[in-house]
């Protein structure tokens, strides 16, 4: 049994930066989604099933960095340069299937956490 919690959501200004943590059990590869209201589950960031790779999305490349802490077993979202786009509620995710991009192959969520961002 997974349960997934996130935390660390809030209200940044433009520009600044926010440190998303989820706290997780299990052997699983994590992934993190956003949500905007009208909007479908975008992909994020995630590990690769093996551990070894992380993928973004391009619109969060070089800003956003997924990375975890196994003795604390917890894995973060560090996200850096917000702009307004990024508001959404985000949500990490665990998987056991390969298409990392795909919310479909996640087995377990995190109940979100809420993070807007001003102009």
């Amino acid at each position: 049994q997974v349960q997934l919690v996130e935390s660390g959501g809030g209200l940044v200004q433009a520009g600044g930066s926010l440190r998303l943590s989820c706290a997780a059990s299990g052997r699983y590869a994590m992934g993190w989604f956003r949500q905007a209201p009208g909007k479908e589950r975008e992909f994020v960031a995630a590990f690769s099933l093996s551990g070894v790779s992380r993928y973004y999305a391009d619109s969060v490349k070089g800003r956003f960095t997924i990375s975890r802490d196994n003795a604390k077993n917890t894995v973060y979202l560090q996200m850096n340069s917000l702009k307004p786009e990024d508001t959404a509620v985000y949500y990490c995710a665990a998987r056991k299937a390969a298409p990392y991009y795909d919310p479909r192959a996640y087995d377990y969520w995190g109940q979100g956490t809420q993070v807007t961002v001003s102009s």
